[in-house]
């Protein structure tokens, strides 16, 4: 390892392969310097990144890969999507995937190792297959990035290079949630038992189940993200005092940040940990809450497209319903809205003209209600997400087509 210059990094991508492929951390830890130095240096190449925000480069010669959308991908020009669950993405990179290079944002070194920070995921393998094969490491070190532990401890040895920024991380201050969020986080928060152990997104539902949260005991955290409801339910006492919070990366306010910087109670693991169903299983009373577009008369739930183009992907939500749902006293929620208020539509739909995302929940909650589904008949399924879940002005329309279906 030996630190270099952005000039230095740029001169040193223009080394790489024709058309390389570049893995880089996502979400809210793209390092935006090495990207640039990468657009500048590559006529043409491959930037694969999960949940990518706004700012990606959008010229001709650059493909954006991934196998999760994120808001500053939907729209690029050569989007090129890899359906994956997220606990098979790291597997890519292995055998059909090979990165050429890996940009990691890290945190300053501490005791010989440089940090991930708020984004572990998929890096440790990224970075493993791009070793193996003799590519290119670099981390660029910010001190505004929190130093978190576990697999988000990378040895110095590991990194070609290393360049220095100092730049602000991406932040979001938590929002009060609406009406209807909070009515579904309650009924939602109503089904778990103290000592559960909860998997939830980030959103206006998962922060109002966690609010919904605080006056439980002896919670514990098993994710593959969380924000800032973890600080009210750490403040209010309900987490487990003696166990780690596990998740794979974070992100949020300022406040969240200086709460992870240096906190060993927080472990970050790779997604093939924290993703896994058998690992997720063995957590107690595991708990997954998630989200949906839209959910129809089967129980089956699209959260990943909208008019056949790929909004999202499908993540981790059928991994932790699968760990869920085998874990002793575990249960998985869809929790959204019953009516889409920006396309006013009903997010329950007869059948889905989508390709499913998942199925099999333990039930589906809107604010109207909650919908029991695990272990009944398609029909009394059917019946409750008609008259528990569904907004009461489609709910003639649904028992409609409920009977067209066979389901009444």
């Amino acid at each position: 390892m030996r630190t270099a210059t952005i000039d230095e990094l740029t001169r040193r991508l223009r080394t790489l392969p024709e058309n390389p492929r570049v893995v880089v951390s996502g979400n809210m830890a793209v390092p935006w310097e090495a990207v640039r130095a990468l657009d500048e240096a590559v006529p043409a190449y491959v930037l694969h990144a999960l949940n990518a925000p706004a700012g990606l480069p959008t010229r001709d010669g650059v493909t954006v890969e991934t196998c999760f959308v994120g808001p500053g991908m939907r729209r690029h020009p050569r989007l090129r999507y890899v359906p994956s669950r997220l606990s098979l993405v790291p597997l890519l990179y292995g055998r059909v995937l090979p990165p050429d290079a890996v940009l990691l944002h890290c945190a300053p070194p501490r005791h010989g190792h440089v940090s991930l920070g708020l984004e572990v995921n998929v890096l440790p393998a990224a970075l493993e297959a791009c070793r193996s094969r003799g590519g290119l490491v670099v981390a660029v070190v910010n001190p505004q990035m929190p130093y978190t532990f576990g697999d988000a401890e990378v040895p110095l040895e590991h990194v070609d290079l290393l360049v220095e920024v100092d730049a602000p991380m991406p932040a979001h201050a938590p929002a009060v949630p609406d009406d209807e969020s909070r009515l579904i986080g309650e009924r939602v928060a109503a089904r778990v038992a103290d000592g559960a152990t909860m998997q939830l997104g980030i959103g206006a539902v998962p922060d109002a189940t966690l609010a919904a949260l605080t006056p439980r005991r002896g919670i514990r955290m098993w994710t593959e993200m969380f924000s800032d409801g973890v600080l009210a339910l750490d403040e209010a006492g309900a987490l487990d005092a003696d166990h780690p919070l596990v998740t794979s990366f974070c992100f949020g306010s300022t406040e969240l940040y200086r709460w992870l910087d240096g906190n060993a109670r927080v472990r970050m693991m790779r997604t093939e940990k924290t993703n896994d169903p058998g690992l997720i299983a063995q957590q107690r009373q595991m708990t997954s809450v998630n989200t949906a577009l839209e959910v129809d008369l089967f129980g089956q739930a699209n959260a990943s497209r909208i008019n056949a183009r790929i909004h999202s992907g499908f993540g981790g939500q059928t991994d932790f319903i699968v760990g869920a749902l085998h874990s002793p006293g575990g249960q998985s929620f869809i929790a959204l809205r019953s009516w889409h208020p920006k396309a006013d539509v009903s997010t329950i739909v007869p059948l889905l003209d989508e390709p499913v995302t998942s199925f099999q929940q333990s039930a589906i909650v809107t604010e109207h209600g909650l919908a029991p589904l695990w272990g009944r008949s398609e029909r009394d399924q059917c019946h409750d997400i008609i008259e528990e879940c569904a907004h009461p002005r489609v709910r003639d329309d649904l028992w409609e087509e409920a009977h067209a279906l066979g389901l009444a």
